[in-house]
């Protein structure tokens, strides 16, 4: 087994960790928003970049793998693991079982970011909401009445007849 094949194998395996941690740090995510803990909010987002800049590091680094064994076997056209897997028939097993399960956990954390994206939304929009409805009634200061609605004067002074 040549080294870049071990390394393409690890990388992979480092791959389906990273983003098992990521769909934790999402379910971490997403309970913070239910509770509306902000710091646990911060935390996890923060775990959450974390994990994806290090996928993104082993994205590339799998693709210039990819890239370098293509060329050593010879293969034309667009270099994937299933062309490496038929290339090289003694990791075909392990290559493809590492590619589905890094797919299904891929495929379980888009899931979990869908969802967790979507509460996001909801949140922000009920406080958008709030932040409308306070902004409009400090528009309108003055004298209440116990069921919310401004007190209007019943004269206008001198004051309020120049302003």
């Amino acid at each position: 087994m040549s080294r870049q094949l071990a390394e393409l194998e690890a990388v992979l395996q480092h791959m389906i960790s990273e983003h098992v941690k990521l769909a934790k740090h999402l379910d971490a995510h997403q309970a913070a928003m239910r509770k509306m803990d902000m710091r646990a909010m911060d935390d996890a987002s923060k775990l959450e970049e974390g994990a994806r800049l290090r996928i993104g590091t082993l994205e590339s680094r799998r693709r210039v793998l990819v890239n370098q064994l293509a060329a050593m076997h010879g293969i034309a056209g667009k270099a994937t693991i299933i062309a490496l897997a038929d290339a090289i028939p003694d990791s075909k097993a392990k290559l493809l079982g590492l590619r589905d399960e890094l797919k299904a956990v891929v495929q379980h954390t888009a899931a979990r970011a869908t969802i967790a994206g979507r509460l996001a939304v909801a949140i922000a929009g009920h406080l958008n909401t709030a932040v409308r409805l306070i902004a409009g009634a400090v528009e309108q200061a003055g004298l209440y009445t116990k069921y919310g609605v401004p007190k209007v004067s019943n004269r206008i002074g001198v004051i309020e007849a120049v302003g």
